[in-house]
């Protein structure tokens, strides 16, 4: 068996990060910026979230690259959060 990050029965345990960066509109406060990371940050594919009070920079942490099904899915929970999406920063 070659040595790679897959066990012998055929799981694999990887640590793959990916970071992805969204603007949301109107975080201007610790308190908004509170609610958008708990929203975000509830989602089962998002392992980790920052964001930044001010600019609405929202960076995401998920184990693979988000595909437009996650997007959308994010751009729902923070307009359910009472703020707008402006869509995924180009990297």
């Amino acid at each position: 068996m070659s040595n790679s990050c897959c066990t012998s029965d055929g799981s694999c345990h990887t640590s793959a990060e990916v970071k992805t960066t969204y603007k949301v509109d109107g975080v201007g406060s610790a308190h908004c910026q509170g609610i958008v990371a708990k929203a975000v940050g509830g989602l089962d594919e998002i392992t980790a979230v920052d964001v930044e009070i001010g600019t609405g920079l929202v960076t995401v942490t998920t184990a693979t690259t988000p595909d437009e099904a996650l997007d959308a899915l994010i751009a729902k929970t923070v307009d359910e959060a009472g703020y707008d999406f402006a869509g995924r920063v180009p990297a």
